[in-house]
């Protein structure tokens, strides 16, 4: 596929006009927008068009510049994660009328995650890579070095955001490209330039300062569409921490750790295959669409109910409280769309979702 797109725009309730490109065809999976985006940029980027290419041949893959980033409108007065939810909203409302799957990656993963917790009528599937649901300035117990990291990055960012030259940007640009593909001259200047064309300095400083300030743990209780969480063993971005914890607050989420020390993997690294491999494997292809959705947990619950279980020995087959089981089953029925039990075991045997 040639690196090309399909640009429109969307304006948002409070006026700020976003860019919008669409790639190939088949079921929608929307990539929620997050900072230093900028759609043009993309398509000069081998690594990042090789994931767009790869996402496009079974889907139809929506992409935005967020507020204040990219071909949206540049100049925000101010950046706040529910200004970063509506924009998420209106990109739905005007391109995904319908289901769709969201791909958060990075500050964008706190972003599908609540949307997908206020609108679970509007997602059917969550894809959530080097992502996190507390950031380090919400959290309780953050570890004290990665604070003092996190305030100096943001310390730097205004200043040295511009400068190709400044510390802050060598250090950043490693650590978002890991060791080999910082090795890269190529790979490098491309991500300068992003940096230098997607935001000014200052909106970069808003917009690390909100990603550092996140915190979605509330919604998890309220999602109700299966989850895949990637991350990377060795980010040094978002550690690997952050990921493992993100898959284990989602019910049944199913969490794949990937060999890499990038918080991107560009297509050169040896772990691309497997990224894309898991994130199509679990969106499923064309003819996958209109079958219902079970998450991990809630197959495995049914499963159970298909061979006699109650609910109390469910829960004490797979170590869960009864409580737990009843709201795994209350979500399977809703997504069977089924009224009891007996309807809903049926129709997942069915589907081929018990074999």
């Amino acid at each position: 596929m040639e690196p090309r797109q399909d640009l429109r725009y969307v304006t948002t309730r409070d006026g700020v006009t976003l860019a919008c490109a669409t790639t190939g065809q088949g079921p929608t999976l929307v990539r929620v927008g997050t900072w230093m985006s900028h759609l043009d940029c993309e398509l000069r980027e081998p690594h990042t068009w090789a994931t767009i290419e790869a996402l496009s041949r079974h889907h139809r893959l929506v992409r935005y510049d967020a507020r204040g980033c990219g071909l949206s409108t540049r100049t925000v007065p101010t950046l706040t994660f529910e200004h970063m939810l509506a924009d998420l909203e209106a990109v739905m409302d005007a391109l995904a009328p319908g289901k769709a799957a969201l791909l958060g990656i990075s500050g964008g993963a706190p972003i599908a995650i609540a949307y997908a917790a206020r609108h679970p009528e509007r997602v059917s599937a969550l894809v959530l890579f080097s992502g996190f649901g507390r950031a380090y300035f919400s959290a309780a117990n953050a570890p004290p070095q990665l604070l003092e990291e996190a305030k100096l990055l943001l310390a730097s960012a205004r200043q040295g955001w511009a400068n190709e030259r400044s510390p802050f940007r060598q250090i950043f640009v490693a650590q978002m490209l890991g060791a080999n593909a910082a090795a890269d001259p190529e790979a490098r200047r491309l991500i300068d330039q992003r940096m230098r064309l997607s935001m000014t300095p200052e909106i970069a400083e808003q917009f690390l300062a909100m990603n550092y300030a996140m915190d979605v743990k509330a919604e998890f209780a309220l999602l109700q569409c299966p989850a895949l969480v990637l991350h990377a063993r060795e980010d040094q971005l978002v550690g690997f921490e952050q990921g493992r914890k993100l898959a284990a607050w989602i019910p049944g989420a199913r969490f794949v750790p990937l060999e890499s020390d990038s918080h991107i993997i560009p297509q050169s690294h040896g772990a691309f295959g497997i990224f894309m491999a898991e994130i199509l494997s679990f969106l499923g292809s064309p003819d996958d669409a209109d079958r219902p959705r079970l998450s991990r947990r809630q197959t495995e619950i049914l499963r159970l109910v298909a061979q006699g279980y109650t609910d109390k020995q469910v829960a004490r087959e797979i170590g869960l409280s009864p409580r737990t089981v009843e709201m795994h089953m209350a979500l399977a029925l809703r997504a069977l769309s089924s009224s009891n039990r007996t309807e809903a075991v049926r129709r997942a045997t069915e589907a081929g979702l018990l074999t």
